[in-house]
C-alpha cells in the first residue's frame, strides 16, 4: 500500500497527467497502477513532449507515411493507439471501482474551441474510434465548448471538461453536464454509465497573480490565491450537487461530476512541491498530476483531508484580492484564453515536427 492508496480511500484518485508510448509498452504505467494511479490525462502539449520530444514513434510513423496517410491522420493514428492501450492496462480497475477510475482521456483538436458543431462531431468520432468504456474524450470550458458537453453527455459519451479556471467556469460547466443527463435520461439512456470530470487548473493562477501581488501590497497572497479558488469551488460542487434536482437524478443512479484539479505541478521553486496535492485533498476529487509531482508525494506528500479546511479564510483572501483591485474573473478568462492559444500552438508544433519526420522518411526512400 502506498500514500497513493491511501488517497482513494479518503475519496480522492490520483490520476497521472502524462502518457507515452514507452510508458506503456515498458511495462511503468502497470507498475504505477500497482503504486495506486487512478487514471491517465494527456492533452495536445504532452502529446507534442511524446511525439515530437522522442523516437518512440519513429518506427510506427513509417508505415502511416507509407499508407498516404495526412499529417493529421498521423497523429491521430498514434494517439489513438497509446489511448487505447493505456485504457486496457487500467480496465480492470474501472471495472473494480464499478466505473469510477481507471479513464484515460484524449482531447478533441484543440483549432475546434470555439466551434460547437464540430467539437461534437470529432468528439463522438473519437469515442466510436476508440471503442472503450473506461475513455474521457476531452472538451475546453469555452463558451462554445459548455454546450457541446451538454449535447456529448447526453449522448451518454463520458467527457473531461478541461481548461476551466473560475467558479464562473465551473459553474457553467456543471449545470451543462446536470442537463446533459436530463436530456440522456428523457431519453431513455442509462444515466448509470456516464461519468465526467471538471478539469479546474490550479498552479497558473498563482503563476499568473504573484508577479502582481506585491505591486499591488498584498505580497502575502502569493501562492494562496490558486488554493483558496479551488475550496470556494468545491463548496459550490457540493452545493450544486445536492437538493432536489440533482436527487432526481442520483435516484436514477448519475454519478456527480468529481472536481479535478489540473495543473498542479508546482511552478515556483520555493513552494513545497507538493502544495497543489495536500492541499487539495477532498471527496469525490480528483488530482492530475506530473510525473515529478506524483514521486514527491509518494516521499514526502501529507495525507488527509484538506479541501474544507480553512474555507472562511479562503473566501477572505479572494475578496481582499478584490480589494487591492485584481478583477479575478477577468484574470481567469485571460487564462482560459491563454491555454486554448497555448495548446493550439502545442498542436500545430506536433503536427510540424510529424510532417518533418514524414519528409524525412519519404526522402530515404
Amino acid at each position: 500500500m502506498t500514500k497513493l492508496h491511501d488517497l482513494a480511500a479518503l475519496g480522492q484518485a490520483l490520476w497521472f497527467d502524462f502518457i507515452r508510448r514507452s510508458l506503456i509498452t515498458s511495462g511503468e504505467l502497470q507498475a504505477l497502477v500497482d503504486q495506486g494511479v487512478r487514471g491517465v490525462t494527456s492533452n495536445p502539449a504532452i502529446f507534442e513532449k511524446a511525439i515530437a520530444g522522442s523516437r518512440d514513434y519513429d518506427d510506427a510513423i513509417a508505415p502511416l507515411v507509407s499508407a498516404g496517410l495526412s499529417t493529421e491522420a498521423i497523429y491521430e493514428s498514434l494517439a489513438i493507439a497509446d489511448i487505447q492501450r493505456a485504457a486496457d492496462i487500467l480496465h480492470p480497475l474501472y471495472d473494480a471501482s464499478a466505473g469510477l477510475d481507471g479513464y484515460v482521456s484524449l482531447e478533441v483538436s484543440p483549432v475546434l474551441a470555439h466551434d460547437t458543431e464540430n467539437t461534437v462531431a470529432e468528439a463522438r468520432r473519437l469515442h466510436a474510434t476508440l471503442a472503450r468504456p473506461n475513455v474521457f474524450i476531452k472538451v475546453p470550458a469555452t463558451p462554445a465548448g459548455i454546450p457541446a458537453v451538454e449535447t456529448l453527455i447526453g449522448d451518454g459519451i463520458n467527457v473531461n471538461v478541461t481548461l476551466m479556471f473560475s467558479l464562473a467556469h465551473y459553474e457553467t460547466v456543471a449545470q451543462a453536464y446536470i442537463a446533459g443527463l436530463e436530456k440522456l435520461a428523457t431519453s431513455g439512456g442509462d444515466v448509470r454509465k456516464v461519468a465526467s470530470v471538471a478539469s479546474v487548473f490550479v498552479s497558473r493562477v498563482d503563476t499568473l497573480l504573484d508577479k502582481q501581488l506585491p505591486g499591488l501590497g498584498a505580497p502575502d497572497l502569493c501562492g494562496k490565491i490558486a488554493i483558496a479558488n479551488a475550496k470556494v469551488t468545491y463548496a459550490r460542487f457540493k452545493e450544486i450537487f445536492s437538493g432536489p434536482r440533482w436527487e432526481a437524478l442520483a435516484a436514477k443512479g448519475a454519478r456527480v461530476q468529481r472536481p479535478l484539479w489540473a495543473s498542479t505541478g508546482v511552478k515556483n521553486p520555493t513552494y513545497p512541491d507538493t502544495l497543489y496535492v495536500d492541499a487539495l485533498i477532498g471527496a469525490n476529487t480528483v488530482n492530475t498530476a506530473p510525473p515529478d509531482t506524483i514521486q514527491a508525494f509518494l516521499d514526502h506528500g501529507t495525507v488527509r483531508l484538506t479541501i474544507e479546511s480553512g474555507l472562511d479564510e479562503a473566501r477572505a483572501q479572494l475578496a481582499r484580492l478584490a480589494k487591492v483591485g485584481v478583477n479575478l474573473d477577468q484574470v481567469m478568462q485571460e487564462l482560459q484564453d491563454a491555454g486554448v492559444a497555448q495548446f493550439a500552438k502545442a498542436f500545430d508544433s506536433l503536427l510540424a515536427s510529424i510532417a518533418a519526420k514524414r519528409d524525412q522518411l519519404v526522402a530515404q526512400v
